[in-house]
């Protein structure tokens, strides 16, 4: 998958512009940068299309600890808009972001989120 068709791929999920898909694509990577382990993020990053990879590298190796409301209202700050998009716009990201990389890494990151997350992590792929 390249770039562009994985901005398609979440403008179409989430319902919203181009545009905004790219932003809110940024937003949810950089935030799940935060959430999971260094080395995670650097594998996931090694996965996805050129031009998202830089926003899930990170040099820190410990993740954040936060649960999925406060990884929504850092996507909402990140890329300024509603709780609602938000949630929505997460969901498109990591639908799309299953479909980008092999199954065992999305596994590998999944099992990386507390389970308050599998409202949002595609059915089917929520834990081992």
């Amino acid at each position: 998958m390249v770039y562009e068709d994985f901005i398609d791929a979440v403008a179409r999920r989430a319902g919203v512009p181009v545009d905004q898909a790219g932003t809110i694509t940024r937003a949810t990577l950089e935030t799940l940068a935060e959430r999971i382990s260094g080395g995670e993020a650097n594998d996931l990053a090694n996965q996805v299309p050129e031009g998202l990879d830089d926003h899930l590298r990170k040099t820190q190796e410990h993740p954040e600890v936060f649960g999925l409301g406060e990884f929504v209202q850092r996507v909402t700050a990140r890329a300024g808009i509603d709780g609602v998009l938000a949630s929505s716009g997460i969901r498109a990201v990591l639908t799309t972001l299953r479909e980008a990389v092999p199954r065992d890494e999305f596994e590998d990151m999944v099992a990386q989120l507390p389970k308050d997350f599998w409202e949002v992590v595609p059915v089917g792929l929520r834990g081992r």
